[in-house]
């Protein structure tokens, strides 16, 4: 028995995501962005949905929320510190806390920064991180809340996290993050790879998720701002990750 993740489109670059709890049938949907791709997937699989867990207040990942709960009756879990910017929330969560669906349990982290109250699942016994806009393939979501130090240190705890956790995240950013990425890091041999592997995927019109966190931790410019080679790109030798961290994240949003 496990999780099974079903993946698929939605909007105009979001990933939808249902997970099914293989021992009971208990199907959520991370994030809720577009009623009419969640309930073709639901159709494909044959499954019904009960569950929703939200990561956070933006429309792309809530819009669906109501119609979904209208039609299915399905709980809605969501960050508490966001629960003033969220109809329809059933169960308030935060990090430190835990989500059962069916036998299997989400850890909630805490991931500020994108916003203030973004949080993350995680189902560790099957190793499935769902991490929507606070990290994403070569990348971390732009920073429309929060502060340099706090999401860094959100990111660094995600980057503690075994190597062999597939990371699920909300939107397909992956190429253009690599041609950023590729600008102030072009000697990382890993960043090089992952690069190429993405120009191929996204050739063949096939996404770029799950990742390997592993595989990030090595390529991620995000996930390396405690690396002097960043430091000194940035002419920071010296200074506290976070302050590098502010830099890159600073540099991706003039790119």
């Amino acid at each position: 028995m496990g999780l099974i993740v079903d993946v698929f489109s939605a909007r105009t670059d979001n990933f939808g995501y249902l997970v099914h709890d293989t021992a009971t049938g208990r199907t959520a949907a991370i994030d809720a962005p577009e009623t009419t791709a969640i309930r073709t997937a639901l159709l494909h699989r044959g499954w019904k949905l009960t569950d929703i867990f939200i990561t956070h207040h933006h429309l792309d990942h809530v819009e669906a929320i109501p119609e979904l709960k209208a039609e299915f009756g399905a709980r809605v879990v969501g960050p508490r510190a966001e629960a003033d910017k969220i109809s329809g929330l059933d169960e308030l969560v935060a990090g430190g806390d835990t989500v059962t669906l069916g036998e299997t349990t989400f850890d909630v982290y805490d991931a500020p920064g994108h916003t203030l109250g973004h949080v993350v699942f995680h189902d560790k016994a099957g190793k499935h991180l769902f991490t929507a806009d606070a990290l994403f393939s070569l990348g971390v979501g732009r920073m429309f809340e929060g502060t340099p130090g706090p999401m860094w240190e959100g990111v660094k705890f995600l980057r503690s996290l075994p190597d062999d956790t597939l990371v699920y995240c909300g939107h397909e950013y992956t190429a253009s993050n690599a041609k950023f990425a590729l600008s102030i890091d072009p000697d990382n041999a890993a960043l090089q790879t992952r690069a190429a592997e993405v120009a191929t995927l996204r050739a063949a019109g096939k996404a770029t998720i799950p990742f390997p966190l592993g595989e990030d931790k090595a390529a991620n410019p995000f996930l390396r701002a405690d690396d002097p080679v960043l430091a000194r790109h940035y002419g920071l030798e010296g200074a506290d990750p976070a302050e590098v961290f502010a830099a890159i994240r600073k540099g991706k949003d003039n790119f």
